[in-house]
């Protein structure tokens, strides 16, 4: 989980420096195109599950368009905010994520939670604002990305169990490489400005190679993560990607968040951790309400 706090922003911020001469529709392409071809060798040496069909299919196509518009959200926002304000206001998702599934899967939330939703929200806000007052709408492309990753993840989990992680990734990089290239092709003919290829410079190559592979890289860590922790333990760890991001903005752009934000990413992090902590707290409880009673020993006679 700590290679995916610093390989996640590593990628955010190569993400920002190709969006400044490179056209988001091929910075998508080649994101998707490049996690296909890592991924799929993997999945035919190592055999393991991909072929899909039906409902796991039809969520995984979802999934994948889910997928698409999340990530071509944050590259916008990219081009617009500095990298750690970006990453920031994109951490309101788990707060998302909590009230999706009281109101969508009728999930039990106690009031404490919800109140730290409120709380992180108002911090999130705080982040806005200055870059609103700086840059305007494009201040909430953020907020975008949050909302789609939060149904992403809800997705996530209607399929979890009955596929395998890199399997999935595999067949998504395939789906949106298919999608992608013929919507690439029209826009060429049309001269639709963020759909036409450039040529890149051989700076600009390396640095989309990078972008793939750090896409892909930072999602296995995170599944990797996973497999040998219990999310309630890796959570709290994800929000080092906030630091991180602030660390690589102020090295590469020579940005950093003013009092505001600064203020606003503090009680963003402290609102998320404390829900990370209620969840566990939640689940410990929940576990011991299942557990049977212990057996009464028995009374010796007389």
């Amino acid at each position: 989980m700590l290679g995916f706090c610093v390989v996640a922003p590593m990628g955010d911020a190569v993400a920002k420096i190709l969006g400044e001469s490179v056209p988001l529709g091929q910075l998508l392409f080649v994101r998707f195109a490049v996690q296909a071809i890592v991924l799929i060798p993997i999945v035919f040496l190592t055999k393991r599950l991909w072929r899909m069909r039906g409902r796991v299919l039809a969520l995984t196509a979802a999934r994948t368009a889910l997928h698409i518009a999340g990530i071509g959200a944050m590259f916008t926002a990219l081009q617009y905010l500095p990298l750690a304000d970006a990453v920031a206001i994109a951490f309101v998702m788990p707060f998302l994520m909590l009230l999706l599934g009281k109101f969508v899967l009728n999930e039990e939330v106690g009031m404490r939670r919800l109140m730290a939703c409120v709380v992180g929200f108002i911090g999130t806000l705080l982040v806005i604002q200055p870059s609103f007052a700086s840059v305007g709408w494009p201040a909430l492309w953020p907020l975008a990305v949050a909302v789609i990753f939060s149904m992403f993840m809800l997705v996530t989990r209607q399929i979890a169990k009955e596929t395998d992680p890199i399997g999935l990734q595999a067949v998504s990089g395939v789906m949106a490489s298919v999608v992608l290239l013929p919507v690439l092709i029209a826009g060429w003919a049309m001269d639709i400005a963020p759909l036409t290829v450039k040529t890149p410079s051989t700076q600009e190559f390396m640095l989309l190679g990078a972008i793939g592979l750090l896409g892909t890289a930072a999602h296995l860590l995170m599944t990797w993560s996973l497999r040998y922790a219990p999310s309630a333990t890796l959570a709290p760890m994800q929000y080092l990607e906030i630091p991180v991001a602030t660390a690589f903005g102020w090295m590469i752009f020579s940005d950093l968040p003013n009092m505001l934000a600064s203020a606003g990413i503090a009680i963003t992090m402290g609102s998320g951790l404390y829900i990370v902590m209620r969840e566990r707290i939640a689940a410990r409880e929940a576990t011991r309400a299942k557990e049977p009673p212990a057996p009464v020993p028995a009374q010796p006679a007389a």
